[in-house]
Order: C-alpha cells, then sequence, then structure tokens
C-alpha cells in the first residue's frame, strides 16, 4: 500500500470520475432521488473527506463513533484516535419534508449545484451539552466551539459521501491548496524525508518564524546535512471567521513571503492550506491537528503555547500533556513540544524561554500587542515583523480586507468565496 495516513490506513479519494458522475447523476434525476442543499461548513467537510484530509473516516459519523470520540477519543473500533466528532446536522422540518430515511442515496447540492452522494446509513440524536463538555471541557456557550454545538440541529445524518463534483479554489488559495496524495508528491518532488508542520491561523511575525526554526533544529539534528532532506511545512486554517480573526488572505500569503525573502531557504519551506473551520478545542484540537497532518505526510508536528485554545478554557501547555494520555504508537507523527519565544532586550535578541534567563526583562509576542501593532500601521522593528510581512499584511488589508487586515462585518459579507461548486455538464 502507498499513501499510508492516520490509522495506519491507506488514504483512498472518494472522488467519482466525472463521466461517471454525470452518469450516475441522470440516474439519480429520474428516480427522484432525495436532494439536500448544504451550508458552507458542511460543504467544506464533504471535500476533506472526500480527499482524504480526514482519513480514515469516509464519511460522517454514525452515533456509535461520535460516542466513542466523546468518551474514549477513538473511533467505533476501539483503537483509531479520534478527537473531535465530524458530524452532520439536520432539522427535524427538514428531515421531515425531505422524506429521508435509513439506506437511501441522497444527492448533496452546494449553492443549488450538484456536488456529493451521501448514502444515509443512521439517523440519531445527540445530548449536544454532553458532548461539549466532553470535547471542549466546558458548556459555556462563549466558547466558540460550544456555541457551535448548541447551534447544530436536533438530528444527525451518518454514513459513506462520493464526491461527484470536485470544488473550483479560487485565488489567492489556488495554488496553496495541495490533496494529501498532492501534497505528498510535492514532499518527494523536494526530496524530503523530514516534513515538521506548523499549523497557524495567524500572519507570521518573529517569535512564529523562530518558533519553527528551533522546532526544524531541534528535528533536523539527527538527520545528515549533505544535501536538504527535511523542511518546514506551514499548513494554515482557511475557514469560518469570526469578527477579528486575521483575514485568510493575509495569513497565507504572508507565511509564503518568509520563504520568498530568504527567511528560510525556499528548499526547506513550503506553504499550504487545509479547509477546516477552527473549533478552539485546545488538547483536543492538538489530536485532530497531528491526525490531520499525519494524512498530509509529516513526521513532525510542532505544539506550542496555548495551541488551538480560547480564552482561559485551557492551560497554556494542555495541549502538550494530552499526548502522554495517548496509547504508545497510536499517532503515527512526532509531537515537537515548544515553550515560549520572545524578544529579550538583555540578549538583544528573540530568544527561546528555556534558554534565556532574563524573564522578568522579556518582550512577549502576545496578540494584543501584534495586533495594536497592525493597527496602527506603523512598520515595526524587523525584530518583531519582518518588513515584508508587514508591508504585505498592509497591502492585503486594501486589496481582500476592505480596509482592515482583521475580519469585520463587510468582510464576512463581501469577501470572495475560498471555493465554489459549478455547475456539473
Amino acid at each position: 500500500m502507498e499513501n499510508i495516513g492516520h490509522g495506519g490506513k491507506e488514504i483512498v479519494e472518494r472522488i467519482m470520475p466525472k463521466d461517471a458522475a454525470l452518469k450516475r447523476l441522470a440516474e439519480m434525476k429520474a428516480a427522484k432521488a432525495k436532494v439536500l442543499d448544504v451550508r458552507l461548513q458542511l460543504a467544506t467537510e464533504v471535500i476533506d473527506i472526500a480527499y482524504g484530509f480526514f482519513s480514515p473516516l469516509e464519511g460522517f459519523m454514525t452515533k456509535a463513533d461520535v460516542e466513542s470520540v466523546c468518551n474514549n477519543m477513538t473511533l467505533a473500533d476501539g483503537k483509531t484516535v479520534w478527537s473531535i466528532p465530524i458530524v452532520f446536522d439536520i432539522s427535524d422540518d427538514e428531515l421531515k419534508k425531505s422524506g429521508i430515511k435509513q439506506y437511501d442515496e441522497v444527492l448533496l447540492t452546494y449553492t443549488g449545484n450538484p456536488f456529493a452522494i451521501f448514502d444515509v446509513t443512521d439517523i440519531f440524536t445527540l445530548d449536544k451539552k454532553e458532548v461539549a463538555m466532553k470535547v471542549y471541557g466546558t458548556t459555556e456557550d462563549k466558547h466558540p466551539g460550544v456555541k457551535r454545538t448548541y447551534e447544530y440541529q436536533d438530528k444527525f445524518l451518518g454514513g459513506k459521501i462520493t464526491l461527484i463534483n470536485p470544488p473550483k479554489i479560487k485565488e489567492p488559495f489556488t495554488r496553496f491548496w495541495l490533496t494529501p496524495k498532492q501534497m505528498r508528491e510535492r514532499f518527494k518532488e523536494k526530496g524530503w524525508e523530514m516534513i515538521i508542520n506548523h499549523q497557524t491561523r495567524n500572519v507570521p511575525h518573529t517569535g512564529h518564524e523562530w518558533l519553527m526554526k528551533g522546532a526544524y533544529l531541534g528535528a533536523y539534528g539527527s538527520m545528515m546535512v549533505d544535501k536538504p532532506r527535511g523542511g518546514v511545512l506551514v499548513n494554515a486554517i482557511i475557514g469560518e471567521k469570526r469578527a477579528g480573526d486575521y483575514i485568510d488572505e493575509a495569513i497565507i500569503l504572508c507565511q509564503e513571503a518568509q520563504g520568498k525573502h530568504g527567511y528560510f531557504r525556499e528548499d526547506i519551506f513550503l506553504t499550504t492550506c487545509s479547509l477546516w473551520d477552527m473549533r478552539y478545542a485546545g488538547p483536543r484540537e492538538a489530536v485532530f491537528h497531528a491526525c490531520l497532518r499525519t494524512n498530509l505526510g509529516c513526521t513532525h508536528h510542532m505544539f506550542g503555547r496555548d495551541h488551538a485554545g480560547v480564552g482561559s478554557y485551557y492551560d497554556p501547555y494542555d495541549a502538550h500533556r494530552i499526548f502522554n494520555k495517548l496509547p504508545k504508537g497510536s499517532l503515527n507523527i512526532t509531537p515537537i513540544f515548544n515553550l515560549d519565544w520572545w524578544f529579550c532586550p538583555v540578549c538583544d535578541e528573540v530568544t527561546y524561554m528555556g534558554l534565556c534567563g532574563h524573564k522578568d526583562k522579556k518582550a512577549s509576542f502576545s496578540g494584543t500587542l501584534i495586533r495594536s501593532i497592525i493597527q496602527d500601521g506603523v512598520k515595526p522593528p524587523r525584530r518583531i515583523f519582518r518588513p515584508e510581512v508587514f508591508d504585505l499584511i498592509m497591502e492585503c488589508a486594501e486589496k481582500y480586507g476592505f480596509g482592515s487586515p482583521f475580519v469585520n462585518e463587510q468582510y464576512l459579507k463581501n469577501r470572495q468565496p475560498v471555493f465554489t461548486i459549478e455547475p456539473l455538464k
């Protein structure tokens, strides 16, 4: 087998060839198959399932899988680690109106265009409060993941999906969106044997840059240096946005700029994106990220302070500790745990918490500080932001963000979509 992903399973793309898809669509229309038009979140997860980003999942989870994920952090097989439910919700009214029953074959559409076939094998309910507590560790709806859970409709459909109409990825994301199989091919072309993933939903300051460089140095030290044998993969999360988040275009283009301007050699640096709506599940999302990046072909994954956290719901290093709770060998990826990077005026450099002895003098790269620098629009010292990166943040604000690099109502309403589904013909 080739392209072995998470759980030791081969990554299989669940995508029907175009001729077969056109024929199947005609058959379903003739048979008056049931049709559901899905929202963006569900369309995104259909794509992730179909291309193997969520391998070994072949579709949306059944009740048995969801309960096992919540209670045991494994799929229903009891072995495969999985930490966040992937579910397809539907209202009682829509379920009744559509007439969908167990074992029906349903045509999914997105923006009215044929998209995927959903083989429904389970229809069930969930205690959403219990799910929230077990996945997020809280039932407070101020937590964005809990809020999302409470907003789910009352019923859920489980079963396999097959994509019949691939998405059209829009600029500027086109060159960054690589499927797991494409990602692995790119690594082969580069001759990389070691791939260290950097998970991000931010524009990069020098603290991020050194987080990546420190992880690279630590992991690469055991390899021969006669030629480049590994690199850093920046896999940016592109998905649902909240007011105040960085706009997607700035995230992906500014991450790429670090290689284009020589802060990393381009032969050891690659920027890509994955479609995912952040759940801000802290330690559980850290495990999910490890599964996702295993499917991309990564050998290592860095986890920093407060990885995938939000507010004060998690201890800053809960996302490190959770890996001690997983069975040995259950993940085929090596975690790299990072402490803080900060600027030290005594050392006169960006340095590492585990090395620097001037903690009382540190200047932390806090989110509040970085945002205030960007909002001021005055180019900061290059010790904080590389000038090319900062200039690009400002350019992206004007070109994509309606004057701001941060998500606002105008951006949410009028932004260019990341992908579209075109008519199938």
